[in-house]
């Protein structure tokens, strides 16, 4: 329904001479995604008051609404042309007199967890980069075609806004850590099984796939009001660093259902260990940390085990924040498993102590398209000691790739046989008294793998082409022969 009014959107982005890539084109459709998504959710809400006899006040001021400014309309619903600011005109407006506005919505809020806070947060870091107000104006009428009325018409929206995203992580450049391939992210729920009543929570959310996908895992089935509710108020929550990464999750969660996401704008690493009380602790985390990353030394202080990787004090983070009997799931290139340095050796006989690493599923090259590294998922609880870790290789039989990337089908067999454990060719389990107790090293060594063919020597290849090759030619004869 909305597929059309999405590409002329882009069509529109892509003529603007501020817009340049695909992560300003996901930037700028989300402010306005966003602005339009808050008169619908209004708009509905001025009338249920309505209903019942009851006042309501409005976020936004009248002078400063989607319908004074972006689409004022006339009786009968049409554009009022008259009225719609264009040109010049309207980019003068936006930069010194909407964004301004909106800006101002930090300071005047009440507590960072509503939704005049993160109005004023997402305006504060983000910027307008419309330079030509007919470019605006134009992507101002699509987004107003736009209805975010009912859970159908959320859901559509929400599957283009995913393949929005998706584009910007296959766009290479940075925006890849703002994509968790979505086959993946459904696999590691699948496993941990969340509940209703958990709080899952996701420190390095990005896009906020994981919450969204979730979201989606619990939604299912049918909910009464209290459990409704849970989903909307107090089982998730997101932590991200970077602005454009958070702005999209807030929409991104907006777009699945959830009406004031709780995604907090913050560097969680610089949050330290030992303030991490009981209270703050989580029943679930999903999580796939920026790995590459090098953090400042006041930043490596919060920390027990010291590193300047980025991933390894995300884990570390993951492991204390994790609440007793907790689940987690974390995505984290291989080398984890192997590397020699004090850090790393520390990191796993943590983890291997702290909490029982039942599962790691060795990921194909090519999973996170342009991430260049090879990566493994840590699935552990937060219960006892590890005993054994049961390994799975994944391997779609194909090379991944922006055009071949992983489906749910890939990843099938490997939630089936991770419920049971079960050893194959293509998994084993490993004892953890089998560990060296000085390198704790966990590397994927799979001991069921059939041996590869031994190479042959040249000559007995050249002998077996011309074997062929004669072969080949008394077929063709036979075939002249016939004609």
């Amino acid at each position: 329904m909305f597929e059309q009014t999405f590409k002329n959107i882009d069509d529109v982005l892509w003529k603007e001479a501020g817009c340049t890539t695909e992560l300003d084109y996901t930037e700028q459709t989300s402010w306005l995604l966003f602005l339009k998504y808050l008169d619908d959710l209004e708009q509905e809400r001025a009338l249920e008051a309505e209903l019942v006899g009851k006042p309501y006040e409005f976020i936004i001021d009248e002078a400063h609404r989607w319908s004074a400014w972006a689409a004022p309309k006339k009786a009968d619903g049409s554009m009022e042309r008259d009225r719609a600011m264009v040109g010049d005109d309207l980019i003068d407006y936006v930069n010194r007199k909407l964004f301004p506005y909106l800006q101002g919505f930090k300071q005047r809020a009440t507590s960072p967890d509503t939704i005049k806070y993160k109005i004023g947060e997402i305006f504060s870091e983000i910027k307008n980069r419309f330079q030509s107000g007919y470019s605006l104006r134009d992507a101002l009428e699509y987004i107003d075609e736009l209805r975010f009325r009912s859970q159908q018409e959320k859901h559509e929206l929400s599957h283009l806004y995913e393949a929005k995203i998706k584009n910007m992580g296959n766009a290479g450049r940075n925006g890849g850590e703002y994509y968790t391939p979505r086959p993946l992210i459904r696999a590691m729920i699948q496993v941990v099984k969340p509940k209703i009543g958990d709080r899952i929570y996701d420190g390095a959310c990005g896009s906020a796939g994981f919450l969204c996908e979730s979201y989606d895992y619990l939604r299912r089935g049918d909910l009464t009001t209290k459990q409704l509710e849970q989903l909307q108020t107090s089982t998730f929550t997101g932590k991200e660093k970077k602005s454009l990464a958070y702005v999209i999750a807030i929409m991104n969660m907006i777009l699945h259902g959830i009406d004031a996401p709780n995604i907090i704008h913050t560097n969680t690493l610089t949050e330290n260990l030992s303030d991490i009380e009981d209270k703050n602790r989580f029943d679930v985390i999903l999580a796939n940390p920026p790995f590459g990353g090098k953090e400042r030394k006041e930043v490596q202080q919060n920390f027990p085990i010291k590193t300047g990787e980025t991933a390894f004090l995300f884990l570390q983070h993951f492991i204390k924040i994790l609440k007793r009997g907790g689940r987690a799931a974390v995505v984290i290139k291989n080398t984890f498993l192997s590397n020699s340095d004090n850090a790393s050796k520390a990191l796993r006989q943590e983890l291997l102590s702290s909490c029982n690493l039942h599962t790691i599923l060795d990921c194909p090259s090519g999973t996170f398209i342009g991430a260049g590294v090879k990566t493994v998922v840590l699935f552990f609880e937060k219960r006892n000691p590890t005993q054994k870790i049961w390994y799975y290789q994944l391997d779609p039989g194909r090379n991944m790739g922006k055009t071949n990337s992983l489906n749910d089908e890939d990843l099938r067999e490997f939630v089936e046989l991770q419920s049971k454990f079960a050893e194959t060719e293509k998994s084993w389990l490993v004892d953890i008294a089998d560990i060296d107790r000085e390198s704790f090293d966990l590397s994927v060594k799979n001991p069921n793998k059939a041996e590869e063919a031994p190479l042959r020597e040249p000559q007995e290849i050249l002998d077996a082409i011309a074997s062929l090759d004669a072969e080949s030619a008394e077929i063709l004869e036979a075939i002249a022969g016939m004609l």
